[in-house]
């Protein structure tokens, strides 16, 4: 049974694959038959050569300040991965979660946990200087988290680009990012909300293979679970009393991945399957019929789980992205709209 649904997993994941469509039969008639005229997605304006004039240095000063930045603290390559599904989550892949103001989604408190925006003000500093008002704070962002995967052992995949920064960003929105305590029925309908799939829900929630959480975000995990005073059962004994010992406080932080928390790989689902999943989300992946049969796939296939993580990671970058010229602005500082 497990091999069977490991077949049928790895077809439906070649079906997310680029360039997997079938090819659709030239139409011979002379007449073309009259169509409504299309919009083009605004991802589709998107391209990896985007900057190839105007800024050829891009990808190569977002490496080495990330290098840089992983060099001092490894822990900062899944805080740039989180800070760039934050901002494509809420109004999708425009850079709002970087704006700095009162009321703004980087003042939420959904957000008080969120780090590497200080690496990206010094990425835009330095392309400032090549390449002055070309380059947008949206897409430095998703350089900067495909590097971060790569440095930190994951995939390497081509980053389109092109996406313009938006102009507004509100603090009542954050809240629309999982939190950790959310059911998958919520989960799969917030992704679909983003154009992504059941998929790609499984695939990216395999980011918490590295990183950490803060204690505050499993204590309802510890007691009081679902109103019964008692603690979550979907957590193995052993581990809910491990956590219980490094979390006396809510601002205390614990690994995702208690097994390999440093290395990017397939023990995050391993972890799932032996009840050792940190958060409620995670664990709940495992649990529910829907999501399962991908979590038992991935954590026997490890070149499955990588291959798709990069293909799910260029789709989540290309959530309601920005592209035309009045839709929004190449920012000169991340943290503000230009005046």
């Amino acid at each position: 049974m497990r091999l069977w649904w490991c077949c049928v997993i790895a077809f439906v994941l070649t079906l997310h694959l680029p360039n997997s469509a079938a090819q659709t039969p030239r139409i011979r008639n002379k007449t073309k038959p009259r169509t409504a005229p299309t919009t083009r997605p605004a991802a589709d304006h998107l391209s990896t050569a985007y900057y190839a004039k105007s800024c050829p240095n891009l990808e190569a000063i977002v490496n080495r300040k990330v290098n840089a930045w992983i060099k001092r603290d490894s822990t900062i390559a899944p805080s740039i991965i989180r800070l760039h599904f934050h901002d494509c989550a809420v109004r999708g892949c425009d850079a709002s979660v970087l704006l700095n103001h009162r009321g703004s989604e980087r003042s939420a408190h959904a957000s008080k946990t969120l780090r590497g925006f200080t690496l990206i003000d010094e990425i835009k500093a330095e392309v400032e200087r090549r390449c002055p008002r070309t380059v947008s704070c949206a897409d430095i962002l998703t350089a900067a988290a495909r590097d971060a995967t790569i440095l930190a052992g994951g995939p390497f995949w081509e980053v389109p680009f092109g996406r313009k920064d938006g102009r507004v960003s509100l603090g009542t929105e954050a809240n629309l990012v999982p939190q950790g305590h959310e059911n998958i029925t919520s989960l799969i309908g917030l992704f679909q909300k983003l154009g992504l799939n059941i998929v790609d829900l499984v695939v990216l929630s395999g980011a918490h293979t590295i990183g950490r959480s803060s204690c505050s975000s499993i204590q309802q995990r510890f007691s009081n679970f679902n109103g019964t005073r008692k603690f979550d059962p979907s957590i193995d004994i052993n581990y809910l009393n491990s956590l219980k010992r490094q979390c006396k406080l809510g601002t205390n932080f614990v690994n995702l991945d208690v097994t390999t928390p440093r290395t990017f790989d397939v023990a995050y689902y391993t972890n799932l399957e032996k009840k050792l999943g940190l958060l409620s989300t995670d664990q709940l992946l495992h649990s529910d019929s829907r999501t399962s049969p991908l979590v038992d796939a991935l954590a026997s296939q490890a070149q499955l789980f990588t291959s798709q993580f990069a293909v799910s990671m260029v789709k989540l970058g290309n959530v309601r992205v920005l592209t035309g010229k009045m839709q929004g602005e190449i920012r000169r500082n991340c943290n503000f709209v230009n005046s």
